[in-house]
């Protein structure tokens, strides 16, 4: 079996159980240790895995047998802790999104590299063998030149959601609403099928709930730098929560992935000009693995299924092994970060963004 990784936990709220359950499942791997500056919640959840507990991370930060750090906290405090676990020598791995500013995340990224630790951003959903499967046949040119891609999140989230923590619903914390939050999975995978962002323009809104700062609904227009064109829509007021969907149109198929499975997928048929998408579906999904919709967060984000959230932590260990990047570094988390970023400043300024932002980033 080699090497056993230890993990430490900080932030034992809603998705913590699914980090947990999913390190549970990897052979060489072991929680040994959780932090939350809530007392009651770092004992409660300690408890239940029969694992050490702290109030203070920089306690659990100090101990010589933690290998990997899982930062599961607020948005707005990523970056930071990322940094303090980067400078007692731990592996870190950070929910999405990264942080809420491209100057924290620039930062988190510095702090990893110079500690000489891996630093990998949740994004799950790339590791879906269906995504995987739709990547390859992108890349291997089957669907021609993409001209066109549609990324949709149209969960829900009630007012007690919001209600339930003081940094739900902020800048400051959550860094955003149905975007940051919710649809930052989705719009990763848009821009990682499509390519580069070159503009958007965008609108956004509170229209659905009370006592947030953030958006409940936003949509937006792409131009990417293929020329290809796409939009983006999200949303926490489609009740009672429906599907996520990610459409890819290139000049030779189509794919289509609705709530992380793969639902339909076109090609064009060589020497036969009148079935030009070849007759129909092709193959529907590949995952075996994957949960009902009842699992997939629409409605509540404590039901969503870990299996690729497991996938993720094994190419970390596998990083650390080979002493390579993880798949899901640094800078491909900062990617959905700039665009979620982009939409607000277009939204907020009624213009069209250009990418990339201006950072200012100390050296």
């Amino acid at each position: 079996m080699g090497k056993e990784f230890r993990f430490g936990i900080v932030g034992c709220g809603v998705i913590s159980g699914t980090h947990a359950e999913e390190i549970k499942k990897i052979e060489n791997a072991r929680l040994v240790a959780v932090a939350d500056s809530q007392v009651e919640n770092a004992k409660r959840f300690g408890g239940e895995y029969g694992v050490d507990w702290y109030a203070d991370y920089h306690k659990m930060l100090s101990r010589e047998d933690i290998d990997v750090v899982n930062i599961l906290t607020p948005s707005g405090m990523h970056a930071d802790m990322a940094v303090t676990a980067a400078k007692y020598g731990k592996h870190v791995i950070v929910e999405k999104p990264m942080d809420v500013t491209l100057e924290k995340a620039h930062e988190m990224i510095k702090a990893c590299r110079d500690a000489g630790v891996k630093l990998s951003i949740i994004s799950q959903h790339r590791f879906d063998p269906d995504v995987v499967k739709v990547k390859q046949e992108i890349e291997s040119g089957k669907l021609g030149k993409t001209v066109l891609g549609m990324a949709a999140v149209n969960w829900y989230r009630s007012q007690e959601y919001y209600d339930s923590g003081e940094w739900r619903g902020t800048w400051a914390l959550d860094g955003g609403g149905a975007l940051m939050n919710q649809s930052i999975h989705y719009i990763d995978l848009l821009q990682y099928m499509m390519g580069p962002v070159e503009s958007i323009y965008a609108h956004a809104d509170t229209l659905a709930h009370e006592r947030i700062e953030v958006e409940d609904v936003a949509v937006a227009t792409v131009k990417f730098k293929n020329g290809a064109l796409g939009t983006i829509v999200g949303t926490t007021s489609a009740y009672p929560g429906l599907h996520t969907r990610l459409e890819v149109f290139g000049t030779n198929g189509t794919a289509v992935i609705e709530t992380d499975k793969l639902k339909h997928f076109y090609l064009r048929q060589q020497g036969n000009q009148e079935s030009f998408y070849g007759g129909g579906k092709v193959e529907n999904s590949a995952n075996k693995k994957y949960a009902s919709e009842g699992e997939t967060g629409a409605s509540n984000p404590s039901s969503i299924h870990g299996s690729s959230h497991q996938l993720q932590l094994e190419d970390m260990i596998q990083a650390i092994q080979d002493d390579r990047e993880p798949v899901v570094n640094g800078e491909e988390g900062l990617k959905p970060l700039e665009i979620i970023l982009a939409i607000y400043q277009s939204a907020q300024t009624g213009k069209s963004v250009q990418l990339p932002l201006k950072v200012k980033v100390e050296q």
